[in-house]
C-alpha cells in the first residue's frame, strides 16, 4: 500500500525579535525589550491605531465644519459634502481599529509563546535548576499567567501610543481654535504621566503578592494532587486539607487587595480626568457666551473634549496598569530565566568528534562498571531491569549523573552536549511518550526540519501504517489530549514514529514495543533496523524480536557487560521500505 501525501509544510514560525536575558537584566530592562521585540506587528499595529485614533478625533472637526458652512448658511451642497466626508472618516475609523488591533493581538501573542517557550525550555534544562526550592504548581503559573502578564506590556506599544496620539492631536485642534484651551491639554498630559507613575508604585506591590500568593496556592495544590496517594496511606488527608485551605485562603486575601488597589488606581484616575475635562468644557462655553466662538466651533469644542476624555482615560488604564503587571510578572520570569544551573559540569558544551558512544567504567543501577563502546551506524539491544533501564535514561539525559564512570557521545561528556542541539545528537525516547494535542500527523511531524519522506517512513518503520489505516481520518486523526483517543499501543507506535523521524545521529528507546502484540512487535524489530541504517541505536529491552534484530545484546546485572552476536538485521528489509513507498498497492 503507498503512503499517501499527508504532511502540509509546518507554518512558519511568528517572527518577532530574541528577547535578551542576562544575568545582569532588571525586571524593568525586561519589560522594555518584551514591548519592543514585536515590532514587525506593533509598528503596523500601532500606525493602524494611530490612524483610528485621529480619525476619531477628526469627527467632531468634520461636524463643527459642516454646522457653519452648511446648516447654518442652508447650502444643501456643502452639506452633502461632509456627510460624505463623515462617512469616509468613520470607515476609517471601523477599518483602521479592526486591523490594528488584530494585528497588534498577534504581536502579544507572538510574544508571550517566545517568553512561554523560553521559561519551559527553563525548566526542562538537563541540567536542572538550582536556587530555591520551586513547587511545580509556582513554575506553571510562571510559565502561564506571568508569561501572559509580560506579553501585555507589548500593548504599551500600540494602544497608549495611538491614546497619545489622540491627546496631542485634539489639543493641536484646540489650539487652533482657542490656544488657552489646547495648552491647557498639553500641560495636563505629561503631568497626568507623572501622577500615574506615581499612583503605579502600590499597584506593582499588590500585583507582585497576588501573583505570588497564587502561585504558591497552586503549587500546594498540584503537591497535594502528584502525592494524594502518599497522603492517603499516611491518613493525612485532614492535615492536607487544612494546609490547602490555608494557601487558599491567602491567594484569595491577595487577590481581592490586589484588585482593590487596581480599583482604587483606575478609579482616582478617572476622576482626575473628568475633573479636567469638565474644566475645559466650561471654559470653552463662557468663551461661547462671550462671542469668542462660533457655534461650530463650540460644538465642535464640546465633542473633542468628550472625545478625548476616552483616551486619557485609556491611556491611564493601558498605560500605568499594564506596565505595573508586566512589570511584576518580569520579576518572577526572571526568577526562572536567571535561575544557576543545579547540575552544571565545569567543563564547557562543545560539539562532539564523531558520534560514538562510549560507556567508561560504568556503573548505574544494579550494572557495575560497564566498559564498551558503541560504533557508529550499530544496533544494540541491552537486555537488563527496569531500575537499570530508568537510570541509564536519566544519564543519558543529562539529568542524573552515573555512580561511576562517564558516558561520552565523540569524546564529549553526554552531560556537555550544546543544549541547543542535543536532541539532534543524542535523543532518548522514553517509555511512555505523551502525545500533544493534535493530529497524528501533526504529533509525528513535531519539528519543523522533519520532510514529508521522512515522515513517511518512519511511519512504515513503527508500523503506524497499520494504524492509519483503521482510522477513519488516517493521519488527520485528532489524538486528543495526550493522545487520549488513541490505544495504548497506538499511542506508543506515534511516539516511536515520531522518534524515528527526528533521525537523530543516536537514538536510545527504552521498551518501544511493550504495548503491540507479538508479530507487530517482530515487525517493528525489522523495520527499525532497516529504517536506522548507518545510524546509531540503542534498545533497553527484553523483547525476543529486537534482541534477535540487534547487531549486538549487552545483557547487565545477570551477566554484566556480556555482549552476544545474535541475528543482524536482513537488508530485505530495508528494501521493503523502499519499494513500499514506490509502489502503488501490495
Amino acid at each position: 500500500m503507498r503512503l499517501p501525501v499527508f504532511f502540509e509544510a509546518p507554518a512558519s514560525p511568528l517572527r518577532t525579535k530574541h528577547i535578551e536575558v542576562t544575568e545582569s537584566t532588571t525586571p524593568r530592562e525586561l519589560t522594555l525589550r518584551t514591548m519592543f521585540a514585536a515590532k514587525r506587528y506593533t509598528v503596523p499595529g500601532g500606525l493602524l491605531l494611530i490612524i483610528h485614533q485621529l480619525c476619531g478625533a477628526l469627527v467632531p472637526v468634520i461636524m463643527g465644519v459642516a454646522i457653519d458652512r452648511a446648516i447654518s448658511p442652508n447650502d444643501a451642497g456643502q452639506l452633502v459634502l461632509w456627510v460624505a466626508v463623515l462617512a469616509v472618516d468613520f470607515a476609517l475609523v471601523s477599518f483602521t481599529f479592526r486591523f490594528g488591533s488584530r494585528i497588534g493581538f498577534l504581536g502579544m501573542q507572538s510574544i508571550q509563546h517566545q517568553v512561554r517557550t523560553r521559561i519551559t525550555d527553563r525548566m526542562l534544562d538537563a541540567r536542572g535548576m538550582g536556587g530555591p526550592r520551586r513547587q511545580p504548581g509556582m513554575l506553571l503559573s510562571i510559565a502561564t499567567s506571568d508569561a501572559r502578564q509580560l506579553a501585555m506590556a507589548v500593548a504599551i506599544v500600540i494602544y497608549p501610543l495611538g491614546e497619545f496620539a489622540a491627546v496631542v492631536f485634539s489639543a493641536l485642534i484646540l489650539l487652533f481654535i482657542s490656544w488657552p484651551l489646547g495648552l491647557a491639554i498639553l500641560v495636563a498630559a505629561p503631568l497626568m504621566l507623572w501622577v500615574m507613575d506615581r499612583a503605579g508604585s502600590p499597584l506593582r506591590r499588590r500585583s507582585m503578592q497576588e501573583q505570588q500568593v497564587a502561585g504558591e496556592a497552586a503549587g500546594t495544590a498540584a503537591d497535594l494532587v502528584g502525592g494524594f496517594r502518599i497522603v492517603k496511606g499516611l491518613g493525612a488527608e485532614r492535615e492536607a486539607g487544612r494546609r490547602y485551605l490555608e494557601a487558599s485562603e491567602r491567594a484569595l486575601q491577595g487577590t481581592l487587595k490586589a484588585n482593590v488597589a487596581r480599583g482604587g488606581y483606575l478609579g482616582s484616575m478617572e476622576i482626575v480626568t473628568g475633573l479636567f475635562i469638565a474644566g475645559v468644557a466650561i471654559a470653552a462655553g463662557a468663551m461661547a457666551v462671550g462671542g469668542e466662538l462660533t457655534i461650530g466651533q463650540l460644538i465642535t469644542v464640546v465633542a473633542v473634549t468628550q472625545f478625548v476624555m476616552g483616551p486619557l482615560q485609556a491611556f491611564a488604564a493601558n498605560f500605568g496598569a499594564i506596565w505595573a503587571q508586566a512589570l511584576a510578572s518580569a520579576e518572577r520570569v526572571l526568577t526562572v530565566l536567571q535561575a544557576p544551573y543545579s547540575n552544571e559540569s565545569t567543563a564547557a558544551a562543545r560539539a562532539p568528534h564523531g558520534f560514538e558512544l562510549h560507556f567508561d567504567g560504568v556503573t548505574c543501577g544494579t550494572a557495575t562498571e560497564v566498559d564498551r563502546r558503541v560504533s557508529e551506524g550499530e544496533f544494540i539491544a541491552v537486555d537488563t531491569d527496569a531500575a537499570t533501564t530508568s537510570a541509564f535514561a536519566d544519564v543519558l539525559t543529562g539529568l542524573a549523573n552515573p555512580d561511576a564512570g562517564v558516558i561520552t557521545v565523540g569524546g564529549v561528556d553526554v552531560r556537555d552536549l550544546p543544549h541547543d542541539s542535543r536532541a539532534r545528537t543524542l535523543l532518548v525516547a522514553p517509555h511512555e511518550s505523551d502525545l500533544f494535542e493534535g493530529t497524528i500527523g501533526e504529533n509525528i511531524a513535531a519539528t519543523d526540519d522533519v520532510t514529508d519522506d521522512a515522515a513517511a517512513r518512519a511511519v512504515f518503520a513503527a508500523a503506524c501504517d497499520d494504524v492509519v489505516a483503521v482510522l477513519p481520518d488516517g493521519l488527520t486523526t485528532d489524538v486528543g489530549e495526550a493522545g487520549r483517543l488513541l490505544s495504548g499501543g497506538q499511542r506508543q507506535r506515534v511516539s516511536l514514529a515520531r522518534a524515528l523521524a527526528a533521525n537523530p545521529d543516536i537514538l536510545v528507546l527504552l521498551d518501544p514495543t511493550t504495548a503491540v502484540d507479538s508479530v507487530t512487535e517482530a515487525t517493528v524489530a525489522g523495520r527499525i533496523a532497516a529504517a536506522r541504517a548507518g545510524k546509531t541505536t540503542v534498545v533497553f529491552t527484553s523483547s525476543p524480536a529486537l534482541l534477535a534484530a540487534a547487531s549486538s545484546v549487552w545483557r547487565f546485572g545477570t551477566a554484566a557487560g556480556e555482549a552476544t552476536e545474535p541475528h543482524t538485521a536482513t537488508e530485505t528489509v530495508e528494501s521493503d521500505i523502499d519499494s513500499t513507498l514506490m509502489e502503488p498497492s501490495r
